[in-house]
């Protein structure tokens, strides 16, 4: 898939699901874990902003090095540090839109021969949401789409009937 048909996609993605966010749920919906040890819709948006945070120095980093290997992250840690269930909804919806905005503009300025790069040495056997194993090559271009496909993942938690873009 070529880079600006991942940026349209995922530029898509946010367009389409942020007003139903913001229409379907409040702050007090939005701070309801649907059962416990479940996170609630503020900590999953908060845990997209996360990756987002993550995954924007990875794709710009990834156009001027040779690999695809990053640090991770402590996704649980990170969600109770920052506290996101206590901030504001609208707040943490414009943070998120607003990220993954710049994060399209991103896919669709990456050069195809940077996208379809086969990388031999990668860390996506641990760190993507549908991981490649570490003995097969990787591409810029796999880790972006699955990027998308996790910020899908979680939307379809918070809004059931949301129909994603890119297929499992």
């Amino acid at each position: 898939m070529e880079a600006q048909s991942l940026g349209s996609i995922l530029k898509k993605t946010v367009e389409a699901s942020f007003p139903l966010l913001q229409s379907q749920l409040d702050n007090d919906k939005s701070s309801k874990a649907p059962a416990p040890g479940k996170w609630s819709p503020k900590q999953l948006i908060g845990h997209l902003i996360d990756s987002a945070s993550n995954n924007h120095q990875r794709f710009v980093r990834a156009n001027f090095k040779e690999d695809l290997c990053f640090p991770g992250y402590l996704q649980e840690e990170w969600v109770e540090l920052q506290d996101y269930q206590h901030m504001d909804w609208s707040e943490l919806l414009v943070l998120w839109r607003s990220f993954n905005l710049l994060i399209a503009e991103v896919m669709t300025k990456t050069p195809l021969e940077k996208l379809i790069q086969a990388r031999e040495e990668h860390d996506l056997d641990k760190i993507a949401f549908y991981r490649i194993p570490s003995d097969q090559p990787a591409t810029l271009a796999y880790f972006m789409e699955d990027y998308i496909k996790h910020l899908e993942h979680h939307i379809v938690q918070i809004l059931p009937n949301y129909q994603p873009l890119i297929p499992k």
